[in-house]
């Protein structure tokens, strides 16, 4: 109370710590854990993808058989030796980071972890991986010399090297951009890169395989 009888105003003094007026980064943690989960869905999908005997490792033996599978689609052998070799690329690169057991196998953590903190952490290790996948995948597919895949070749493709159609299917409609029916290699190019690289879970390449997103 003030002297002559009135209430004392006195001012607010704010309580320290975070002002009140800013909100905590809640989204922030939350997106953080799903671009973390759905790095770790999408690269989960790519194990069971090579893991051609389905025990659960990854050996030369899987990358020699993936490598055959992606040869089966090419028409012509030049084509069908640039797939061999990128496979046999991949596993050199990927024994460098995972350090396989004594048999020689790598596990699916294992395989996980390597591709975080080595191959999709850098971007022109993908590209020394990835690119000659694509240019030789799309050199043997697009046999009218457009440049372009469309949704019928690219669905065809993907059911040859063991996805199932729905899947591809839902994944051509995000890659193409456009809309127009089709997608360029640059498209394509641009797709694989995002698989590897992005851990946007609406970037279109991170649907290639499957949904990022964790179910419920």
């Amino acid at each position: 109370m003030n002297s002559d009888g009135t209430p004392e105003c006195r001012p607010q003094v704010p309580r320290a710590g975070r002002p009140a007026s800013t909100p905590r980064p809640t989204a922030t943690f939350k997106e953080a854990a799903m671009a973390q989960n759905s790095t770790e869905q999408k690269f989960t999908f790519l194990f069971t993808w090579f893991d051609r005997t389905g025990d659960g490792y990854l050996t030369r033996d899987d990358f020699q058989q993936i490598g055959e599978v992606f040869a089966a689609v090419a028409p012509d052998e030049s084509n069908k030796s640039a797939l061999r070799e990128a496979f046999m690329l991949w596993w050199d690169v990927l024994g460098e980071a995972a350090a396989p057991d004594a048999q020689g196998r790598i596990g699916r953590q294992q395989f996980i972890t390597a591709m975080r903190s080595h191959i999709a952490a850098d971007a022109k290790t993908v590209e020394r991986l990835v690119t000659p996948i694509i240019d030789a995948l799309m050199r043997a597919l697009d046999t009218d010399k457009s440049g372009m895949l469309t949704a019928d070749e690219y669905v065809r493709m993907y059911e040859a090297l063991g996805i199932d159609p729905a899947t591809s299917s839902a994944a051509f409609q995000r890659l193409d951009r456009n809309g127009s029916g089709t997608i360029t290699h640059d498209e394509f190019r641009t797709a694989i890169e995002e698989f590897y690289l992005s851990t946007d879970t609406e970037a279109p390449g991170n649907w290639l395989l499957g949904s990022p997103l964790l179910r419920s």
